[in-house]
């Protein structure tokens, strides 16, 4: 039996995936050899979207940093106060109004939940006082709630904490 291989173009793969919204969609942002625009010659690592806002580590700068791109004006967002020199910054989110952006933090071997809110330019570490490796954070749509993985239990663990760290007690369905 000879098997066939249909080779699509990514256009019509991509409407074939995508269903009645749309999605996936090929998305064309210019290279900007000076990293300010969302592609670059750098690394550009675990992007996240919600709505408008792009947000992605990069190594652009010499040091692995998190980065914002407004798709409507097509630029970087300025972001002062959440990159430090020390921290390396991986896999964010943000929430749906781009207000709020978590993401793991490293600094000497130990990871922590950072939450930065774009509007007062604070940084708080959401996991200063949980004693275990922390991943994967992410947000809900408003900005409320934050979960993440956590090594606490001595296996990964979903974690659910509110924007002030707080741990959340989430319901269990009772089945």
């Amino acid at each position: 039996m000879t098997k066939r291989f249909i080779f699509l173009p990514i256009f019509a793969l991509a409407s074939l995936l995508g269903g009645c919204a749309g999605y996936p969609r090929l998305v064309n942002y210019g290279y900007d050899p000076g990293g300010l625009s969302l592609n670059s010659s750098a690394s550009e690592l675990d992007p996240q979207i919600s709505r408008r806002y792009i947000v992605f580590a990069s190594d652009r700068r010499g040091s692995q940093d998190i980065y914002m791109f407004d798709t409507v004006t097509r630029t970087l967002v300025d972001l002062p106060g959440l990159n430090s020199f020390d921290t390396v910054a991986s896999h964010p989110a943000v929430s749906e109004n781009g207000r709020s952006i978590v993401f793991v933090g490293s600094r000497q071997g130990r990871s922590a939940i950072f939450l930065y809110d774009r509007e007062t330019r604070q940084l708080r570490n959401l996991t200063a006082n949980l004693q275990a490796e922390v991943r994967n954070p992410t947000i809900s749509a408003d900005g409320s709630r934050i979960a993440f993985e956590s090594s606490v239990n001595g296996q990964w663990d979903i974690f659910v904490y509110n924007r002030s760290g707080q741990p959340l007690n989430v319901p269990q369905d009772p089945r």
